[in-house]
């Protein structure tokens, strides 16, 4: 079983933080992606290409994203991906409540209360319910338009056509 808490990649010892999983990550990097230039039909190929992500990786978030109303996708010549509504009312908060689903960081958040002996005689449930509610709070108060205001560097890091942006 994995820790909920794990060192941030790259970052120093001192440093810790929350882990979302590579399906939240890879659902918010195609939306950034589709966010750098919002009139534009992108292929999940491009996408894949742009993060160095395997094709059926993203297929399942792709998929996802639009039975969440996220993404809206087109089959067929001229088809392809964009932004279901605009970037400034996707709140980053929901889609990673989409994505990674309740927020469980310990064993006694289960629905059945888990096996933990202490169990109704700790406060370790409340604190964490506290700073799951903080973390939450703070991607909420942040939208897809808000994370993506440099949208021809963003266009240009991911090779998008010159253009890209905005």
């Amino acid at each position: 079983m994995a820790r909920p808490f794990q060192e941030t990649p790259g970052a120093g010892a001192r440093e810790a933080g929350m882990r979302l999983t590579a399906f939240t990550d890879y659902s918010l990097r195609v939306l950034i992606f589709l966010a750098a230039e919002p009139d534009r039909r992108a292929t999940v190929g491009e996408i894949g290409a742009a993060f160095g992500v395997k094709l059926n990786h993203l297929a399942k978030v792709v998929h996802h994203l639009g039975r969440c109303g996220w993404v809206a996708t087109a089959r067929g010549k001229g088809g392809g991906l964009t932004l279901a509504r605009p970037a400034a009312q996707i709140r980053i908060g929901d889609v990673v409540r989409d994505t990674e689903g309740q927020a469980l960081p310990a064993e006694c958040f289960a629905a059945e209360g888990g096996q933990c002996a202490l169990d109704g005689h700790c406060r370790l449930q409340g604190v964490l319910a506290e700073a799951v509610a903080a973390f939450q709070a703070v991607l909420d108060g942040y939208t897809l338009a808000d994370i993506t205001t440099r949208r021809q560097v963003l266009a240009r890091v991911l090779r998008l056509p010159a253009e890209a942006g905005g």
